[in-house]
């Protein structure tokens, strides 16, 4: 169904514009009359598929509100109209116009959402996919639903537990530059020509060097930027930066913790939508987000086509004994998806304790430390300021 790009007047003179599906331009302008409003301009509206996305919040109304409808009983097609209608004023309406044209003209619901790369990834569509095969797309939606919330109740977590330490740290930062940028300078004067103490001497030298190469600090500042970003984009610089956080036994557990959670949950998923296991490890390992266990993944992934076995090829100082042995049980017992499930339930548990203790370490131990940078500074001026014999001198 051709889409129509429209611009006109409300009756109160307000302009608007917006997107119409119709099956020719003359059907379009009528059905733009029976809304009362003023046409001024209406002409085929060519989508750029790549442009348009779904946010995170909206991916997650749309999964729900297919699954909730086809588990009403509408058919496929239906249920995507009855969403095209109540998103029309929305920006991504021409989106939902596409994939009602795509169903309209014979294609699978998959290859309809494989245009958008962006909104719906590997495992969106192989849920999608697989379930077009069996007939079981609500129960797909309904899954992938749970999925989508628990990614973003965990992205959430994670955020909340390292927002408060991260406002904290760039308070602490303003703080400080204003002190070397603002306040040492403007008492330059009440320190000339009498004998500081060493801390003072230090503080005012920074203070000095910060502000008199200016340009030089903020060129290293912006050199460290660019060089955190090429890092994160290396593999093995990602790598090498998980092989050392690792190191940290807390952090360490976190990151697993995290990682084994997205990890087991998309595999539970695909393997219960009848993927194969080689195809969910793969799609799966895409949502650990942790180099150092994706690379284990991407080894098992290989080997496990020449015969062996995935509990054999998990053993590794970095995954849990007990991934192993659930791993190893469900092998033997052929019922792989229901100890993904079990596993990441048990790791969720553990995170979220876990990040409700980094919570309550941080807080504290980020005051203090604030506390401590921010009254060196002012220390190293009060010292000469209570110097009474030094003031009595000059």
């Amino acid at each position: 169904m051709p889409i129509y790009a429209y611009k006109a007047l409300t009756e109160e003179g307000k302009k608007i514009t917006g997107v119409i599906d119709a099956d020719s331009l003359y059907l379009a302008k009528e059905r733009l009359k029976k809304r009362q409003i003023l046409l001024t301009e209406l002409s085929l509206f060519s989508v750029k598929k790549q442009e348009v996305s779904l946010t995170p919040s909206m991916l997650l109304i749309f999964t729900r509100e297919i699954s909730q409808l086809l588990r009403a009983g509408l058919p496929l097609y239906e249920s995507l109209v009855t969403i095209e209608e109540k998103y029309r004023k929305s920006k991504t309406h021409s989106l939902f116009v596409n994939l009602c044209d795509h169903l309209k003209s014979g294609k699978s619901l998959s290859s309809a959402l494989s245009n958008y790369p962006k909104s719906f990834d590997a495992i969106y569509l192989s849920m999608v996919k697989a379930a077009e095969q069996s007939g079981h797309l609500a129960e797909a939606f309904a899954d992938l639903t749970i999925l989508i919330s628990r990614q973003q109740k965990l992205k959430k977590q994670l955020f909340e537990a390292l927002a408060y330490p991260a406002f904290l740290g760039v308070f602490c930062l303003i703080v400080v530059i204003a002190l070397f940028f603002f306040v040492i300078p403007s008492m330059q004067e009440l320190f000339e020509g009498r004998r500081l103490h060493p801390l003072t001497s230090v503080v005012l030298g920074i203070s000095n060097w910060l502000n008199n190469s200016i340009g030089l600090f903020l060129s290293l500042i912006a050199m460290g930027v660019i060089a955190i970003i090429a890092a994160v984009r290396n593999k093995k610089v990602r790598m090498m930066f998980f092989t050392l956080a690792c190191q940290a036994p807390f952090i360490r557990l976190l990151l697993v913790q995290s990682a084994l959670v997205r990890f087991c949950r998309a595999m539970y998923l695909l393997l219960s939508g009848g993927v194969s296991l080689v195809e969910s490890l793969s799609y799966s390992r895409k949502t650990m987000k942790n180099a150092l266990l994706e690379e284990i993944i991407a080894n098992a992934e290989e080997k496990i086509v020449e015969g062996k076995k995935l509990s054999a090829l998990l053993s590794s100082p970095f995954i849990p004994s007990l991934v192993v042995r659930m791993v190893a049980i469900a092998e033997e017992t052929g019922n792989m998806k229901n100890a993904m499930k079990n596993l990441s339930e048990i790791y969720e548990e553990e995170l979220d304790k876990n990040l409700q203790q980094l919570t309550t370490f941080l807080q504290p131990a980020v005051l203090l430390f604030l506390g401590v940078v921010v009254g060196v500074v002012v220390l190293s001026i009060l010292l000469p300021l209570t110097d009474v014999s030094s003031f009595l001198s000059s």
